[in-house]
């Protein structure tokens, strides 16, 4: 293979090359589907949701008790008497009404009954036979909730491009929404790279390794609830790495590979995106990751990411998950994390630095966050000990005990 043809950027800052990506995947929005809203946590919204009927739908007791007129109560009378006239449970309404001097025994949810406009809880009143006499009266209004306070008809209360919750979709379902439209969720190829890989439970000849890096990939997809399909690894083979590709990015929304992106003697994939897609960027001034490599080809985007372990996990973290997130129109952005360095760090490169670190809450409502010693990029351990990325931006720094950081926690 040739090498990939010069004109795009190369060597670029992080915060270029997540523009590109997330520009690429905002060109690469997926089409909309409808599902069941009961299986729609976690997806992302396709339209806006507009209420068709408020919430609450009508007039409702919150607590247990007795529904009365307030202006049937004497201020003057000491111990105010109210005949019961009936009941009220939750569930449909059984239309009563109330005459002057009556009360409805209530529970929570139930419609009030026309006319009412008060409850009195149950342990503020004494009942005697068929009448209550209160202990307490409450005052006007009290313990009622009104149709449409929470939601009105007409209201916007969920935006296309909103990630669904379980609160979320709890609201569409009290809207009696039982589908919603949503975006596809992406269909992802995984491949690792090289001869030397073998799958776990095979027995290993001198110089080969097993192949922990698709798992590491493969369990980061599934984290963030998209079901990846596990290819074979790419051999060393150009022709054969060729034709795996291609019948990927034929049927795959997006292509994720693991090794090949540097400039050895069997890196071929810089070479083969450059002949048959096209290259966004490649390499990027970063550690660990610089070799990423990100492109299209065909109608699919490919994210070549590097091969050691340290360096897959934070260039999956800080790229493949706003790419994911923008081919699926998330408006939303994800919440910042910031932490305390625990200890001095001296950054001593100029390049963007991802971190192993280990979070650390404490009691005052601080979080902190602990650097791993063990940084280099294929110290495999050490992301296991660890649960977050230490973000440390582009340049020579010595940082100190206290200093506020940028976490990605994983």
């Amino acid at each position: 293979m040739n090498s990939p043809h010069p004109a795009y950027p190369s060597r670029i800052g992080h915060d270029e090359a997540l523009a590109i990506i997330e520009a690429a995947g905002q060109a690469h929005r997926l089409d909309q589907e409808r599902i069941a809203t009961r299986r729609a946590e976690g997806r992302v919204l396709a339209s806006d949701v507009v209420a068709g009927m408020p919430l609450p739908p009508f007039d409702n007791s919150r607590m247990d008790g007795f529904a009365f007129r307030h202006g049937d109560i004497d201020p003057g009378q000491s111990a105010p008497t109210l005949q019961i006239a009936g009941e009220q449970f939750a569930g449909r309404d059984l239309g009563q009404v109330l005459a002057p001097g009556q009360c409805i025994r209530i529970t929570t949810g139930a419609p009030m009954p026309a006319g009412a406009d008060t409850v009195v809880m149950k342990e503020n009143v004494d009942e005697q036979a068929a009448a209550i006499c209160f202990r307490e009266v409450p005052r006007l209004g009290a313990h009622v909730g009104r149709a449409g306070e929470d939601v009105r008809t007409g209201d916007t209360v969920l935006m296309a491009g909103d990630v669904l919750t379980p609160a979320r979709t709890s609201l569409l379902t009290a809207l009696g929404l039982a589908d919603v439209a949503v975006s596809r969720r992406p269909t992802v190829a995984v491949f690792t790279t090289g001869d030397e890989l073998v799958e776990p439970g095979m027995p290993l000849a001198p110089g080969e390794i097993y192949n922990s890096n698709r798992e590491l990939l493969m369990g980061q997809l599934r984290q963030l609830g998209l079901e990846p399909t596990a290819w074979p690894s790419l051999p060393d083979d150009p022709a054969r790495v060729r034709s795996m590709l291609l019948d990927a990015a034929s049927a795959f929304d997006l292509i994720i590979t693991c090794g090949g992106v540097s400039a050895g003697e069997k890196d071929y994939l810089p070479g083969f995106l450059g002949e048959a897609g096209r290259i966004l960027f490649w390499k990027v001034r970063m550690k660990p990751g610089m070799p990423l490599l990100f492109g299209e080809l065909e109608s699919a985007l490919w994210l070549a990411l590097p091969g050691n372990p340290v360096s897959t996990l934070a260039t999956f973290q800080a790229f493949g998950v706003p790419l994911l997130e923008q081919m699926q129109g998330r408006r939303e952005a994800r919440p910042r994390w910031f932490a305390r360095l625990a200890l001095a760090w001296s950054k001593q490169h100029p390049r963007h630095e991802f971190l192993r670190g280990k979070l650390q809450p404490r009691e005052d409502g601080s979080l902190w966050v602990t650097p791993n010693p063990a940084d280099a990029s294929h110290r495999l351990q050490a992301a296991a000990d660890s649960d977050a990325l230490i973000v440390l931006a582009e340049g020579e720094h010595d940082y100190q005990a206290g200093d506020v950081v940028r976490v990605l926690p994983y």
